[in-house]
């Protein structure tokens, strides 16, 4: 009887085994029409700094099937000179088999970049594939990426008249400075990246010569997107900025395109007696603090935009400054405005320690212009300049747009930034031709501002469009 038992124990096992193994078999779809969705066809690296980690990418993977579906092998097809990585549903690997995804479910998969140097100049493309073999189906995901050779510059001094060049960008680490009786001379169409907390720190001289076709770029060292569409050029303090230090005289900037910085330019001077510094058409956008700050120096400025700071766009501290055909406008992104756009620190002891003229200038945007109560008394004047407050002219200000509209391009919700002229700004022809000078006649885009008797307010030229 015993033996008996034991023989059907054993049948009931075998047939409970086989009634499983049959169960978890029909959970598996191995229909060919049963395949992957992803969430990309191709999946974007944009630019990748060659021999540099690039920030990881995702896409998901989808089972739209009922059943369980399994994933033979997962493989980057090493089609390209660069190296791609990957993370299954958590795990690291450049291959896998058997990855299983339940009915409706899905998974991510992580991709990762570090690609060689070309050995080239200008970007180079590249492109490779992830292959997924699904119940005989064979699917892909491409990969493309533009890799970008670049000079290291990791906690540099120059001490000689240098040139940097347009040939590669620049990712400077740490501090690029310019030691005394030194000249740095930055020619058209380079590009310096700045990695996180980086500083351009000026002892010497610095001369920047770009060009309306060709202009200077000093930026962040992230190439690639928040989210999106959405560039990290739209991001405040990425890198520290650019600082003048007492001493250093003579400096000029021309056509220079700066954005993303944590302090902006900072220019200190001993003395007013001897120019500091010359801006002339560039940008200098998107601090998160001043944009700009000048503490005892003789500055001009003229045909430049300074936008967007959680402090004063441009901020006065003594000296002797002139801004003419200049935009300063702040729809600062990340956090409110805690100053006016134009900061003059005058004290009431000392009220002519700054002598400041704007001249057909706009001063517009989310915070208050300037503050109208303490400007009695001192030596700044604004003549010809469009401001958001509704005021009146004195001895201070001359002939002003009061409670005007530029009309930006500017929409703030959309992250786009774009200071130009819209058709009935306010800003049009209401400048005064003799406070322009001949150097500013043409916008860093190349238009002629004195295709009118009155010049337009700003930094730029307003061309008519069609809205």
């Amino acid at each position: 009887m015993k033996s008996l038992r034991r023989i059907l124990f054993a049948l009931a096992l075998i047939a409970c085994s086989i009634i499983v193994e049959s169960c978890i078999s029909d959970a598996f779809t191995t229909s060919s029409s049963d395949v992957l969705a992803f969430s990309v066809d191709t999946l974007k690296f944009d630019t990748v700094i060659s021999a540099q980690g690039s920030p990881t990418k995702q896409f998901v993977i989808y089972n739209h099937a009922k059943k369980n579906i399994n994933i033979s092998s997962i493989r980057i097809a090493q089609e390209s000179e660069g190296h791609f990585f990957l993370n299954v549903d958590g795990v690291k690997g450049n291959e896998f088999h058997n990855i299983e995804i339940m009915g409706g479910d899905s998974i991510y998969v992580f991709v990762e970049s570090l690609l060689d140097p070309t050995g080239e100049d200008e970007p180079i493309w590249l492109k490779d594939k992830i292959f997924f073999e699904t119940n005989g189906v064979t699917q892909q995901v491409v990969l493309t990426a533009w890799s970008q050779d670049v000079e290291r510059l990791a906690d540099v001094e120059i001490t000689t008249d240098t040139h940097l060049t347009a040939n590669k960008p620049y990712v400077i680490y740490d501090s690029l400075v310019v030691s005394p009786k030194a000249t740095l001379y930055i020619d058209e169409g380079a590009t310096l990246l700045f990695h996180d907390k980086a500083k351009l720190k000026v002892e010497g001289r610095l001369l920047v010569n770009g060009t309306q076709k060709n202009p200077v770029n000093f930026r962040g060292d992230r190439l690639d997107h928040v989210v999106g569409k959405i560039g990290f050029d739209i991001m405040s303090g990425q890198w520290d900025g650019v600082e003048f230090m007492p001493g250093s005289i003579g400096n000029e900037i021309r056509y220079l395109l700066m954005r993303g910085t944590r302090w902006g330019m900072w220019v200190e001077a001993e003395n007013d007696n001897e120019r500091t510094l010359l801006i002339h058409n560039s940008v200098l956008h998107n601090s998160s603090n001043s944009v700009f700050t000048s503490i005892n120096a003789w500055v001009e400025a003229t045909g430049t935009e300074f936008s967007d700071g959680s402090q004063a766009v441009v901020d006065f501290y003594g000296g002797k400054v002139w801004l003419a055909q200049c935009t300063m406008a702040n729809y600062y992104l990340f956090s409110s405005i805690d100053r006016p756009l134009v900061n003059f620190n005058v004290p009431k002891d000392n009220p002519n320690c700054l002598y400041c003229q704007l001249d057909n200038c706009i001063i517009y945007g989310n915070a208050a212009d300037v503050d109208l109560g303490k400007l009695d008394g001192t030596q700044v004047y604004l003549r010809n300049c469009l401001l958001k407050s509704n005021g009146v002219d004195d001895a201070n200000f001359i002939n002003c747009v009061w409670a005007g509209d530029p009309l930006f391009y500017t929409v703030r919700e959309d992250y786009i930034f774009d200071y130009r002229l819209r058709n009935s700004s306010g800003a049009i022809a209401m400048g005064n031709r003799d406070l322009c000078p001949e150097s500013a006649r043409y916008d860093r885009y190349g238009n002629d501002r004195f295709v009118r008797e009155g010049v337009d307010l700003g930094a730029y030229t307003w061309v008519p469009a069609e809205e």
